[in-house]
C-alpha cells in the first residue's frame, strides 16, 4: 500500500541547511540563523494537515517514507521508516531525525539524510527563495 502527499513551500536567504541529525520544513514565514536544520518555510503543510491514512500507515513498524524536495533542476530524496509512536499533529513542522526520536513533529526516523547532507546546488536554490516542490510518501 501506498500514499503520497504532496505539496510546495518556498526556500529563504537565511537556510543553511548545516544541522547533523535533522531537516524541517516550517510553516513559518521566517527564520533565523539558529535554524541550520530548517530547509524550507511557507509550506502549505505541516504533519496535522496529512491525511488520515498516511497516518495510520507511517505508524507501522514496517513503514518506509519518502520525502522528496524538487526545486529547479535539482531533486533530493530522504528515506526513513515509520513508527507507532508517531502522532502527526503538529500544525507547523514536518520534521526528518537520523535518530530514532519521536515527538509531535517527526515525520520520519533513521532517515538516510539530513540538512547537511542534501545537495548545496539545490540548497543554494532554497537561499534565493524558490519554491519547493514536496511529495512525501509512505510504503508498507
Amino acid at each position: 500500500m501506498k500514499v503520497v502527499e504532496k505539496f510546495e513551500a518556498k526556500g529563504h536567504p537565511l537556510i543553511s541547511a548545516k544541522h547533523p541529525t535533522t531537516l524541517e520544513i516550517t510553516k513559518d514565514l521566517e527564520i533565523t540563523p539558529r535554524g541550520d536544520c530548517i530547509i524550507a518555510v511557507a509550506s502549505q503543510k505541516a504533519l496535522s494537515d496529512f491525511s488520515e491514512f498516511f497516518k495510520q500507515l507511517a505508524r507501522r513498524e514496517d513503514a518506509v517514507i519518502t520525502l522528496t524536495l524538487r526545486i529547479g533542476r535539482y531533486a533530493e530524496r530522504i528515506v526513513g521508516r515509520g513508527h507507532p509512536n508517531l502522532t502527526y499533529t503538529d500544525s507547523r513542522s514536518i520534521v526528518c531525525r537520523r535518530s530514532s526520536y519521536t515527538c509531535d513533529r517527526t515525520l520520519m526516523i533513521k532517515a538516510d539524510k539530513a540538512a547537511r547532507d542534501l545537495d548545496r546546488r539545490l540548497i543554494n536554490q532554497l537561499r534565493i527563495g524558490g519554491k519547493v516542490l514536496i511529495e512525501v510518501e509512505v510504503v508498507v
